[in-house]
């Protein structure tokens, strides 16, 4: 016998063989090969093998539209409002007083922003509305029936100690239940801590112009007033020798609702 018939002879006893098994009378299952090491198991299914190269399908998909003109990218949004309020935490609430409308605290606002505070001493020293409403805004988001955990209240946040200091420094009888008079001695605790902070380290210099800060973080009047607004004038005589805002984050928020706020609508 040749080769060629050889071959074909062992084809054939193969092919039988495994039609007996797959095909037989005895209606028996056949058992699945077992997995070996090399065997990859997969959950995928299984596909004919292809002998001859397939002819791409056309896809369905459209590219990308091309960037026009007016297509314009989403700006990046900054926040307006502290997270304090917007989600009160359980030692934090609203007392039983009706809240007086925004546009009402606005010119509360306005009104103490507008007042010299040191006709006298420092007479040079004005407050701006874009500083007073964005402390406020940043603080309460100027609801007037609010109390946070550390004991400030109303629309500037007022703690007792502070409104305290603020009567008896200047004579003064301010009662922080009422919103004008809290947003008056917020602005006027303001108008203290510039003074203080142009006496001690800026050569008695009270300008509060943006223009006189390199950026949100510089050591700067305007931003040491904001600072300190929050951190207190300890925090801000511990942070004096190295020139590093002890809160940065809470002036750059400041001062980026002194130029966008959502308040502005009101």
């Amino acid at each position: 016998m040749t080769r060629g018939l050889k071959l074909g002879a062992a084809l054939a006893a193969l092919m039988i063989t495994a039609g007996c098994g797959l095909i037989g009378g005895d209606d028996k299952e056949v058992a699945a090969p077992p997995v070996t090491e090399t065997t990859a198991v997969s959950d995928e299914p299984e596909f004919e093998p292809v002998t001859e190269s397939p002819t791409p399908e056309p896809t369905t998909e459209k590219p990308a539209p091309k960037p026009s003109r007016t297509t314009k990218e989403p700006k990046s949004v900054e926040p307006t409002q502290p997270a304090f309020w917007s989600e009160l935490p359980a030692c934090a609430h609203y007392d039983k007083t009706k809240p007086v409308a925004k546009k009402t605290v606005k010119k509360a606002l306005k009104a103490a922003s507008a007042r010299v505070y040191w006709r006298t001493e420092a007479p040079t020293l004005k407050l701006n509305y874009p500083l007073v409403k964005a402390i406020a805004w940043q603080e309460s988001g100027w609801q007037t029936n609010i109390h946070n955990c550390d004991g400030g209240a109303g629309v500037m946040q007022l703690m007792p100690d502070t409104v305290d200091f603020v009567n008896n420094r200047f004579g003064l009888d301010y009662d922080a239940s009422d919103y004008k008079q809290n947003a008056f001695a917020g602005a006027n605790y303001i108008a203290w801590f510039t003074r203080w902070a142009g006496q001690n380290y800026f050569g008695e210099n009270y300008n509060l112009n943006t223009s006189k800060c390199k950026s949100h973080t510089s050591w700067c009047l305007l931003n040491v007033v904001i600072s300190g607004y929050n951190a207190g004038q300890g925090g801000i005589e511990a942070a004096a020798a190295s020139k590093t805002l002890p809160n940065p984050q809470y002036v750059a928020a400041v001062r980026s609702l002194m130029s966008r706020c959502e308040c502005d609508q009101f």
